[in-house]
């Protein structure tokens, strides 16, 4: 009898499962790599690619593994799952919102409540 592997896994685990598909995909999205490529790379499909990166249970290790290889060749999973890359913080940095100028003392005053 067959199983979805989403009811043999516990909440946590699952949780985890979705962070390193998030942090895989924050990676791929720095370093300007679409999916399909990375996927290519890796020597797997694009649909386990978009699997690896939402977290699928279903997913071997070694796919994992090949895939982050596929986007940033030499990384480890500790350096993935620090949170200290370069480009993922240069991403963030990009896509914060950065006022054009600073209010005028008028515009403040307006705004305050």
């Amino acid at each position: 009898m067959k199983t979805k592997q989403t009811y043999t896994l516990s909440e946590e685990l699952a949780g985890q499962l979705t962070d390193i598909g998030q942090r895989l995909a924050r990676f791929r999205i720095a370093r300007r790599i679409v999916q399909s490529e990375a996927a290519e790379r890796a020597g797997i499909s694009r649909k386990t690619a978009s699997m690896i990166e939402n977290g699928s249970p279903s997913i071997a290790v070694g796919q994992i593994f090949r895939y982050l290889h596929a986007i940033a060749p030499g990384c480890t999973l500790l350096h993935l799952l620090s949170g200290d890359d370069v480009l993922v913080a240069a991403l963030e940095q990009r896509e914060k919102r950065h006022r054009a100028r600073e209010l005028t003392k008028n515009e403040l005053e307006r705004l305050d409540f």
